[in-house]
C-alpha cells in the first residue's frame, strides 16, 4: 500500500497539471515547480505527484 497525499497535495497538483505541461521524471517536474511553490517540502510532494498521475495517464495519440 502507498502513502496518502493530503487533500492540499492532490488539488495543487489537479490544478497544475491542467495548466502546465509535465513530463514522467520526477527532477523535471521539480524544476518546473522551483519558483511555484513556497517550501522545498510541498514542491516535492506535488512534483512526486504529478509525475505518478503523468505516468499513469492514459496516452492520447
Amino acid at each position: 500500500m502507498g502513502r496518502i497525499k493530503s487533500t492540499l497535495i492532490k488539488r495543487t497538483g489537479a490544478k497544475l497539471i491542467l495548466e502546465s505541461k509535465f513530463t514522467p521524471d520526477f527532477e523535471i517536474n521539480k524544476k518546473i515547480l522551483g519558483a511555484t511553490m513556497p517550501s522545498k517540502r510541498i514542491k516535492n510532494k506535488v512534483a512526486g505527484y504529478i509525475t505518478k498521475k503523468v505516468k499513469r495517464a492514459p496516452v492520447l495519440a
